[in-house]
């Protein structure tokens, strides 16, 4: 839970303004308004804290590296952007030798891996992926 709180803090810090929304069927959107970005979070649909932490991650990926995009966007255009957040957000919440140092204590199994760095199954997958083999393409290897 630290490492989630010290996202929203660091976020938070940058001018990144929260707000709690009805989001349908999502858990979150950010968007960008002249440099200035608001991140709506609907926690109905965010059930864990790992839940939680991804999804935080993931929005401070569209932060940081400005992947943000018009909601009419080509699908090409909102895919690219959506692999720069999760890069991002995998890169800032679990590093390559944090992922070998607990591989390297017996922490193999991708459960066991995801409840240690408190993240998604699904997060993991892309995790393991990126360190292993340089990209987010978990269908690929799982």
């Amino acid at each position: 839970m630290d490492q989630t709180l010290n996202l929203y803090n660091e976020l938070n810090q940058r001018g990144v303004h929260f707000y709690l929304w009805d989001l349908g069927e999502d858990s979150a959107a950010t968007i960008e308004l002249d440099g200035r970005y608001g991140i709506f979070m609907d926690f109905d649909n965010i059930a864990t804290s790992a839940e939680e932490q991804v999804v935080v991650a993931h929005e401070g990926g569209h932060v940081s590296t400005g992947a943000t995009h018009a909601v009419s966007s080509p699908f090409d255009l909102v895919a690219k952007h959506e692999y720069k957040a999760d890069k991002w957000a995998v890169q800032r919440l679990i590093s390559a030798q944090a992922l070998d140092a607990a591989v390297a204590e017996g922490c193999t199994d991708l459960h066991a891996l995801a409840e240690r760095f408190n993240v998604t199954e699904a997060f993991m997958k892309k995790a393991v992926c990126l360190h292993t083999h340089g990209n987010l393409s978990a269908e690929l290897y799982f």
